[in-house]
């Protein structure tokens, strides 16, 4: 606990928060979609909110505390993209059989440690061009988002900018309370879509199907690693933590074991909300940068309790502000990104050709752009160098 006291940090606290807002005012919209799409009652998708943000506080704060690195897991958000077109005609329980066998084939890679190996291989001008590939769209939404609201992103951009000059430490902090007043005095902040209810998770015995889980598991359990835990593990690497996967992925697998009954489908590491803490806005020193991993794990849970309240909450936020707030959030890291690539001289047109690849947001035979980035990236490295 004196540990915790020394290390604690505001900027790091904000970042926690910053993730979860990303987390909510974006992904969990795929979450709700695929609920309505496959005709779940309103207290099976209360429950999946549930399980998700329980699942992912619980990981977070243990993996954080436990290797004092800002590991920030959430659910699988590639995977409930994959649920919208898959879960409508499958039975929940069914479903729920497929997402334990899913969670079987995470935890059983994670303990072999399959995934550091294939790592390990991966020139560093690839993983970074990734990277950065990842969240070049984030930082190309803030000024595509300038021209919806010029009066919000303009104040936004340039607050941040003004801060970074004066204060750089507490940029994005100013950004958010700057944002939010501005969004609340021009009328922009949704507060009708607030509603208060607490969770009840419900729990689901599980159905087994060898079609659904051929149709669902293994599809769910690869587009989770190609989409999360590799570009997850890409971004901890680049941003200066070497640790390996295998430890996490046990402990994640593990989580979407125990939460799948209740709903979850997948519980991972992040890649995307990752960045916002474990970069420098987070804070100077890397050492203390979990703390952002704690206090994001922490309001997981308690908007997990809070069933979707919280949810709402974030829903009453302008989309203009979530991603303005969340390209400046990511603007170090990307710039980190970047800087990988060329940094590696050697193998530079190998991470340029990953970075163009994942940016363009490419989708075939099913797997999204970070994968192809990587594939790509690694492709072009074996031939011009090997």
């Amino acid at each position: 606990m004196k540990q915790l006291q020394k290390d604690f940090s505001v900027t790091a606290a904000v970042a926690g928060m910053l993730a979860v807002i990303v987390s909510y005012a974006g992904s969990a919209v795929l979450i709700f979609q695929a609920a309505r799409l496959a005709g779940l009652s309103d207290e099976l998708t209360t429950s999946w909110i549930w399980a998700v943000s329980i699942g992912s506080g619980l990981s977070g704060i243990f993996l954080s505390w436990r290797m004092r690195v800002p590991i920030i897991t959430a659910w699988s958000t590639p995977g409930a993209a994959l649920l919208i077109a898959m879960l409508p005609g499958v039975p929940f329980a069914q479903a729920v059989g497929a997402y334990l066998a899913s969670a079987v084939i995470i935890t059983v890679i994670g303990l072999t440690g399959s995934l550091d190996v294939i790592m390990r291989r991966i020139p560093v001008a690839v993983n970074s061009g990734m990277f950065a590939g990842i969240l070049f769209s984030f930082g190309a939404k803030i000024f595509t988002s300038v021209q919806m609201s010029p009066l919000l992103g303009l104040t936004m951009l340039l607050c941040f900018i003004l801060f970074r000059r004066l204060c750089p430490r507490y940029a994005i902090a100013a950004v958010l309370v700057c944002g939010t007043g501005i969004a609340a005095l021009t009328g922009m902040m949704h507060f009708d879509a607030v509603h208060f209810a607490l969770a009840k998770p419900v729990f689901t015995a599980p159905e087994w199907s060898a079609a659904t889980i051929v149709s669902i598991g293994l599809p769910l359990a690869l587009v989770t690693l190609t989409g999360q835990y590799i570009s997850g593990m890409a971004v901890l690497h680049a941003s200066g933590y070497p640790v390996v996967s295998n430890g996490i992925m046990a402990v994640t697998g593990i989580t979407s074991l125990l939460f799948a009954p209740f709903g979850s489908h997948a519980i991972n590491l992040s890649s995307l909300t990752a960045a916002i803490c474990t970069g420098k806005e987070s804070h100077e020193d890397p050492s203390r940068r979990y703390i952002a991993g704690l206090a994001c794990g922490g309001l997981y849970i308690l908007v997990g309790l809070s069933g979707t309240t919280l949810t709402s909450l974030f829903a009453a936020l302008p989309a203009v502000f979530i991603a303005v707030l969340a390209g400046l959030a990511l603007m170090s890291a990307f710039t980190a990104g970047l800087y990988g690539v060329f940094k590696d001289s050697d193998n530079m047109e190998a991470g340029v050709i990953a970075f163009l690849a994942t940016a363009s947001g490419m989708e075939l035979l099913g797997l999204g752009a970070p994968f192809w980035g990587l594939a790509f990236g690694s492709l072009a490295y074996f031939i011009l160098k090997k």
